[in-house]
């Protein structure tokens, strides 16, 4: 396959925390992008970043780069096998997932597509926030085979500071999931370390400031407020709590750890009670 060059069209499916900074950046660099969202008001925010809009997944054909960074599973899986759109793709095509899916579906959809088609295929979810999607700063956890990889890797190199490969296509989304119940489990931690603080009548800030030269140290505690951030861009796009990572990412790494027989008490538990807590302190916050 032919390797990947800055003329490459892009199409970019999902334009919401991650995906529409995501775009900003491609464009930026130079990379031609036509993106698509179910959302026309994101669309019109794409195309006000430099973007061309596409009003349905087949304004797509032509682009050599398919990139989403949709909800969950079934959005993945129903963009990815809508009918005639990988045939339509440019030749040599890459399809990279950047949306945080279970292990399964990503080893699925990698080998779907390594069996019936010449479509390079890349599991590639990412992490780091909005500003860093903004710079191109983000981290990737690439699952994809050496080939694959190789194709992607001056798309990565525009999105990313870091890009890790971890395995075959389901092992960035593993890597994805572990993640994110370290951070999770941070941030629970800290919420109730707070609250224990305040109790005694010593505010956050202070608390903050000594874990940040202690071993209490962490990314949630230097970053205090980026959950409250989030979860209010979350309600100005109308994204249900079920669809927030403190919610359905927890319950994927608990639906993971189910399928490969690991016992996972601290996630079973975060995934019962971390949307409420984010929740309740971004809108005190608010």
């Amino acid at each position: 396959m032919n390797q990947l060059d800055r003329s490459a069209q892009i199409g970019f499916v999902g334009l919401g925390n991650l995906g529409l900074p995501m775009v900003s950046a491609l464009v930026s660099a130079g990379w031609p992008v036509t993106a698509y969202d179910i959302r026309p008001n994101a669309v019109s925010a794409a195309v006000a970043k430099g973007a061309s809009g596409a009003a349905s997944l087949r304004d797509l054909a032509g682009c050599r780069v398919l990139a989403l960074a949709v909800p969950d599973d079934a959005a993945v899986s129903a963009v990815v096998r809508t009918p005639g759109l990988l045939a339509s793709l440019a030749d040599d095509p890459l399809v990279v997932v950047h949306s945080t899916v279970l292990p399964a579906t990503a080893n699925a959809l990698g080998q779907e597509l390594a069996d019936s088609s010449t479509t390079a295929f890349v599991d590639a979810p990412v992490s780091g926030g909005f500003e860093r999607a903004e710079r191109g700063d983000l981290t990737v956890m690439v699952g994809a085979n050496a080939e694959a990889l190789r194709l992607a890797q001056p798309y990565f190199d525009t999105i990313a500071g870091d890009v890790v490969h971890v395995g075959a296509p389901g092992a960035g989304s593993a890597v994805k999931l572990a993640n994110q119940l370290m951070m999770f489990a941070a941030l629970a931690g800290a919420h109730e370390a707070l609250d224990l603080a305040q109790a005694y009548d010593v505010d956050a800030a202070t608390v903050l400031k000594v874990a940040g030269t202690s071993t209490g140290d962490s990314w949630v505690a230097r970053s205090w407020g980026f959950f409250d951030q989030v979860a209010s861009a979350y309600d100005a796009a109308d994204v249900p709590v079920a669809y927030r990572p403190w919610s359905k990412d927890l319950w994927d790494i608990v639906a993971a750890a189910r399928t490969a027989g690991v016992s996972l008490p601290v996630a079973g538990l975060l995934a019962q009670t971390m949307a409420e807590t984010v929740e309740r302190h971004a809108a005190r916050s608010s």
